[in-house]
């Protein structure tokens, strides 16, 4: 643990020095353009709770609680919150805050906002599992009062994580945010254009009821292939880049003309696997043939971690930008377990599990994954593959946009049940801690109460269920982080996941400007700063 723990803690430390260096100087106010490595799917910001939506909704829509770069809440459109009768907590509201439209902020918007979130139509991630359980009060126009069964101690690491839309809006459409018509918020940046694959340009918002932005406008520029973003920032086109690629990083810090920002993010990159179909689609006997579904077996799910070299990952493919992972979040975070390490790359150990799992021949099997949603996604893919196939499980490699990825690994099945058998996906914790994978990654599928919103493997283990909710309503934060770990130690254990490894992010910029890194990886133009 002693080389993961000093890892972490160097980026950490790099990240909070970088920022103590790089505070904001006042600028003359101009225009900014970003080049992004992902493009959110929409500009609705219900629709897919996912990284690159939710950074872009961040600079139009406020939240009732804020989250500063490394995830500590702060006040946004809540001053205050509490905890009122056990079940309950209340927000105050701030005052004399306006929508883009110049229309004002209540708890009108507030209690639309949670109406809306959870069944936005087709959505690939919903957010549910921050909104479900939750029953939400207007008690006068600057107060609003949130309800739960039990004590809900998370309630205000829940709320930072929703966007506020203009209860005017609470019926619009997908395509209406889209078209701008309803994206209407009360953030730092208005809605100016979206032109999916192309860009999206916002304008600041001065009438803000916090700092203004010292840019005027900003265009954010989707530039998927790696090299082109390295490109359009040598060349001018673009201010800064995110997802500077690994293998370029060395070669731009030597440069002279450019300022690199780095830090470790909560995004672990896993992989998902079907617990719950007998036969699954992706799974085949040696030739092709029909075989009951190995992914299922305990031994199975333990070889296949085994067979993985997350260090050779980490080296090879990650070309050391990156941490090996054994659990849900890296150290630092709430509710990490001491007590878990990465699984030790071990070839044969893996192949004899196979074998006293009765399938020491082998199987044929596919990964699916993006390529390009997480940094380096498709090689971490292909190298997967061959390590798995060197143990007998033959394994295909098909990777896709994300645009249509998450759609069909959500629900492409038959009766909108997740398509795939093993996939490779990252998950980013909203909320900070160790309760936002376990409650969306690994508690039974649930739609009525929120729970298992992105469990695209359908685990399901009734313990963990229960260590997981016990956890959620418990006040006391030492025991809550004991339970949390105790449930991840569970999950992992059982093999619910296979982690893989933490992301290191790294953003690039022109000289005379610096990025401050977050752990919840968004890039924000709120975030770019002036020497």
């Amino acid at each position: 643990m002693t080389t993961l723990l000093s890892k972490t803690a160097r980026y950490l430390a790099a990240g909070a020095a970088l920022t103590a260096l790089t505070a904001a100087v006042p600028a003359t106010a101009e225009e900014l353009t970003i080049g992004l490595a992902s493009e959110p799917t929409a500009m609705d910001p219900h629709f897919h709770n996912l990284g690159p939506n939710n950074a872009i909704a961040f600079h139009i829509f406020g939240r009732l609680v804020g989250q500063d770069e490394n995830q500590r809440l702060i006040p946004d459109l809540a001053v205050s919150w509490q905890p009122i009768d056990g079940n309950a907590w209340e927000f105050k509201l701030r005052p004399d805050v306006t929508f883009h439209d110049g229309s004002a902020f209540t708890a009108d918007d507030v209690v639309c906002s949670f109406k809306r979130a959870p069944d936005v139509p087709n959505s690939p991630s919903s957010f549910a599992t921050y909104t479900k359980g939750k029953t939400v009060e207007k008690v006068d126009d600057l107060t609003v009062r949130i309800t739960t069964e039990t004590p809900y101690p998370l309630m205000a690491n829940d709320v930072s994580t929703l966007p506020i839309i203009s209860d005017e809006q609470c019926e619009a459409t997908t395509e209406q945010f889209n078209q701008g018509t309803a994206a209407v918020g009360t953030g730092p940046f208005k809605f100016g254009e979206y032109v999916p694959g192309d860009r999206i340009v916002m304008t600041r918002n001065d009438d803000y009821w916090g700092d203004k932005a010292i840019w005027e406008k900003v265009t954010f520029k989707p530039i998927k292939s790696g090299p082109a973003r390295v490109a359009a920032l040598l060349a001018g086109d673009v201010d800064l880049i995110a997802g500077v690629p690994t293998v370029d990083i060395p070669q731009l810090k030597a440069n002279d003309s450019l300022t690199l920002s780095q830090g470790v993010s909560n995004r672990v990159i896993y992989l998902h696997l079907d617990h719950d179909r007998d036969t699954s689609p992706y799974v085949k006997a040696n030739g092709g043939g029909e075989i009951q579904n190995p992914l299922k077996d305990l031994r199975v799910r333990q070889a296949i971690s085994k067979a993985i070299n997350r260090p050779a990952i980490v080296d090879r493919v990650m070309e050391g930008v990156a941490i090996p992972a054994g659990q849900l979040l890296p150290e630092g975070f709430f509710g990490v377990s001491p007590n878990l390490e990465p699984v030790a790359y071990d070839p044969d150990g893996a192949k004899q599990l196979l074998a006293d799992a009765g399938v020491g021949d082998g199987f044929e099997l596919t990964i699916h994954g993006p390529n390009d949603r997480y940094i380096n996604d498709a090689k971490i893919a292909e190298a997967i593959g061959q390590m798995l196939t060197r143990i007998g499980i033959k394994t295909a490699v098909e990777t896709m946009p994300r645009s249509v990825y998450f759609g069909r690994a959500s629900r492409g099945g038959p009766n909108n049940t997740p398509e795939f058998s093993f996939i490779l996906v990252g998950w980013g914790a909203g909320s900070g801690e160790a309760s936002s994978p376990l409650k969306s990654l690994i508690h039974t599928h649930d739609k009525e109460r929120g729970f298992g919103s992105s469990n695209r493997g359908r685990y399901s283990n009734p313990e963990v269920d229960k260590m997981i909710e016990d956890a959620l309503a418990t006040v006391d934060d030492e025991k809550r982080q004991d339970m949390l770990a105790k449930a991840t130690e569970m999950a992992i254990e059982d093999g619910a996941i296979i982690p893989l490894h933490y992301q290191v992010n790294t953003w690039a910029a022109k000289k005379g400007l610096t990025y401050r890194a977050r752990t919840d990886e968004y890039t924000l133009a709120i975030g770019v700063e002036k020497e």
